[in-house]
């Protein structure tokens, strides 16, 4: 089945999530996949089409989603081994914050001893590196100034000292020389956003696993297999006479 599909059944199995927004680029590719056509035809599921920038098209989803009366999460279809256990403990350790965003982020050193040897992207700060789960719980209407400022960002794209200078230079140095933990770097982007930051650790390092290229996709293949054949034994260990 598509990873889409996956993901979207994953999240609607979800008790605090009542439906699923999909921005697409071409949202007429979706009325060719049955699941996906019948969710809509429930009223589970709704698409809409993105724009050409990533972060005004985050802003246009949390607007018709409904974030000025409930949180919204945002993930990305490739986040093929999201599962209740990573929803639920980004979920409840995100409550515990007073936070406007958080994000879920998974520390290098756990994805390193789930997955020897696989290659990810790293935010680095002192004391340890971490890597983006794709999870980000806009929990007050207040967050949206995070994809907001970020749209600013873009604008100044062909002129990076502006860029620069909208995250402050000496946070900049800070960062770039791993002077900051995580906690105070996203103090730091607070008060430069505007709004209430958190970084929510995971402990799963499936968590961090996205589908960008062949070895990821063989990755995902490989962990559900292990988990079919895991819940297919756990089946035969339950059936009379296996006790």
């Amino acid at each position: 089945e598509p990873m889409l599909v996956r993901v979207v059944e994953r999240l609607l199995g979800q008790s605090g999530i009542e439906s699923v927004l999909i921005n697409i680029d071409a949202p007429e590719l979706l009325d060719a996949i049955p699941r996906l056509v019948e969710l809509r035809r429930r009223g589970a599921i709704e698409w809409m089409k993105s724009t050409d920038s990533p972060s005004q098209s985050v802003i246009e989803s949390l607007e018709r989603a409904g974030l000025a009366k409930e949180p919204v999460l945002v993930t990305t279809a490739d986040h093929a081994l999201l599962d209740d256990e990573i929803l639920d403990g980004f979920f409840s350790r995100s409550a515990e914050s007073d936070a406007d965003l958080t994000l879920g982020l998974v520390s290098r050193r756990a994805i390193e001893a789930r997955f020897p040897g696989s290659k990810r992207t790293y935010l680095r700060f002192r004391g340890d590196a971490f890597s983006g789960a794709n999870l980000f719980l806009f929990r007050t209407p207040e967050a949206i100034g995070a994809p907001a400022f970020w749209r600013r960002v873009e604008s100044e794209r062909k002129q990076p000292w502006r860029m620069a200078r909208a995250f402050g230079l000496e946070n900049l140095f800070l960062f770039l020389a791993r002077r900051l933990d995580l906690e105070a770097a996203f103090e730091r982007a607070s008060r430069v956003v505007g709004i209430r930051i958190r970084a929510i650790p995971i402990d799963r390092a499936e968590a961090a696993v996205d589908v960008d290229k062949i070895e990821d996709l063989e990755l995902v293949r490989r962990i559900l297999a292990e988990r079919r054949e895991l819940a297919e034994r756990r089946e035969e260990e339950r059936k009379p006479g296996n006790a």
